[in-house]
């Protein structure tokens, strides 16, 4: 392997990384913008796409740091934190496909779960 062949790989799982944290990002803030619609005090769905909503959020918070760090966490525990994240992400997306106008955010949540399961491919 060459020099450039190796620094070709290294600039491709950088983005890759980057593209997922932002995705991280985006599901969080749509989730939180969902739940936060939601009447604290209304149906036991209301309450589940609450629930899922803050759970979603927090988990793609905790996924987008996880993905900021400089490397503190060994590949396991990173294929593990991206594993749950794409896990909680597509849960709430079925959860906001019942619910009416949650299409966007149920779109974030998939994107995201997409862009876990694509970043962890680029890990060996």
């Amino acid at each position: 392997m060459t020099s450039t062949t190796s620094q070709q790989e290294l600039f491709r799982f950088l983005e890759d990384r980057f593209a997922c944290a932002q995705a991280c990002t985006e599901c969080a803030r749509a989730c939180a913008l969902r739940a936060s619609l939601v009447d604290p005090d209304g149906t036991e769905e209301q309450e589940l796409v609450r629930r899922k909503g803050i759970m979603c959020a927090e988990v793609c918070d905790a996924t987008c740091r996880v993905l900021s760090e400089q490397n503190h966490l060994d590949e396991a525990a990173i294929r593990v934190q991206l594993e749950w994240c794409r896990s909680v992400c597509l849960e709430c997306a079925h959860v906001f496909d019942r619910q009416p106008d949650a299409e966007e955010s149920a779109k974030a949540c998939r994107e995201c779960a997409q862009a876990c399961t694509d970043f962890m491919a680029t890990l060996a």
